[in-house]
């Protein structure tokens, strides 16, 4: 008889597997990422100096050296709790924040913590965010919190890739309630995150309304769960949701009025390939960027110390590209000009955004 160990943990290590798959495929491939329809317009003496640019930025009340951070990814098997050593070893070694994967695994079954709590033990001074499903009760959110010393909690949504998924679920009706449950039960604050379709303005002002002060967009261009999970089904019968759901950059562009009004601070992610990738979400209101697929990849192919050089280079990168474009801080980069070019101007007419205001910023 399967154990529930053995269930999660064979579920968990496919998620990985065609999580890497993916990442390779899209990299080697022709697909559009939306991020390449933000361009900024270059100034040629906007230049700063490197001595006064600081990347610090501020979430969920700290203050964080970086605008970066690891992504929930994994845990619950014996692989994917060496992954998860691998990247916490690169967060220590980078000083940045790092996410678990969802840790439904451990509230099922106690004996797989150790493939969670090694975030803690190898990032031990770190910001650290444990990660559970809106199903989670306070009781069980209080369990995933305790065993990594979480400094955060993210509860994350995920109603396509429950659909898609053979064994997931199909009531999301209590969900909101849920959501509400935890922002006041718990002691530390609360960030909802989709896991790669994106959240839309609705959806991050009623998470508003729900207590909710930090929300992770997650668009759709990074690991895609609905194409991974019907990876998983005999029949691969959900192949036409594959490009479900709004990018990174349209997320932070359709919340930024509705977040600002209800003080909500937005996290970009979803699609990260490069520095670039994170200076224009950061122009386009995201406080800090989350990186998954991309660092899991070279983590998968080159281990840890590569990592930990490639996530260094790309905050050396992301300074050099605030020196240029003349933003000292994060919070500058909003007032750079931007072009939202070809569907992501679109979908802004469509929304009844105007991609012209990002285009002349710099003269507000």
């Amino acid at each position: 008889m399967t154990t529930v160990a053995e269930t999660y943990g064979s579920r968990k290590d496919d998620h990985v597997r065609l999580a890497v798959e993916q990442h390779h495929l899209r990299a080697a491939g022709v697909e559009v990422n939306q991020f390449d329809e933000v361009r900024f317009v270059h100034d040629a003496l906007a230049g700063t100096s490197e001595s006064t640019v600081s990347l610090a930025t501020e979430v969920a009340g700290t203050r964080w050296a970086v605008p970066l951070f690891i992504n929930a990814m994994t845990g619950g098997s014996a692989r994917t709790g060496e992954v998860n050593r691998g990247l916490a070893i690169a967060a220590r070694e980078a000083n940045v924040a790092i996410a678990t994967g969802s840790m439904s695994a451990y509230l099922a079954e106690p004996a797989l913590a150790p493939t969670y709590r090694v975030l803690r033990e190898e990032h031990p001074d770190g910001f650290i965010i444990a990660n559970v499903n809106a199903n989670a009760t306070p009781e069980m959110a209080r369990r995933a919190v305790d065993l990594l010393g979480a400094d955060a909690l993210q509860i994350h949504i995920n109603t396509i890739q429950e659909i898609v998924m053979p064994e997931g679920d199909r009531d999301f009706s209590a969900w909101p309630r849920q959501i509400a449950r935890l922002v006041e039960a718990l002691d530390v604050p609360v960030i909802v995150k989709e896991v790669g379709f994106g959240m839309s303005r609705a959806a991050v002002d009623r998470v508003a309304d729900l207590g909710v002060s930090i929300v992770d967009v997650s668009g759709r261009g990074g690991t895609n769960f609905a194409a991974i999970e019907n990876a998983r089904r005999p029949l691969g019968d959900f192949a036409y949701l594959a490009d479900w759901g709004q990018s990174a950059p349209a997320c932070l562009v359709d919340a930024a009025a509705v977040a600002h009004r209800r003080g909500v601070t937005l996290l970009g992610s979803g699609g990260v390939r490069h520095p670039l990738d994170v200076v224009r979400a950061l122009a386009l209101g995201a406080r800090a960027v989350g990186v998954s697929g991309t660092f899991l990849s070279v983590l998968d192919s080159h281990g840890v110390d590569a990592l930990v050089s490639t996530i260094l280079d790309w905050v050396t990168q992301i300074r050099q590209l605030m020196v240029v474009l003349g933003a000292p801080t994060v919070r500058d980069l909003a007032n750079t000009d931007v072009l939202l070019t070809g569907n992501l101007a679109e979908f802004c007419r469509l929304r009844g955004i105007d991609p012209g205001e990002y285009a002349r910023r710099a003269a507000l």
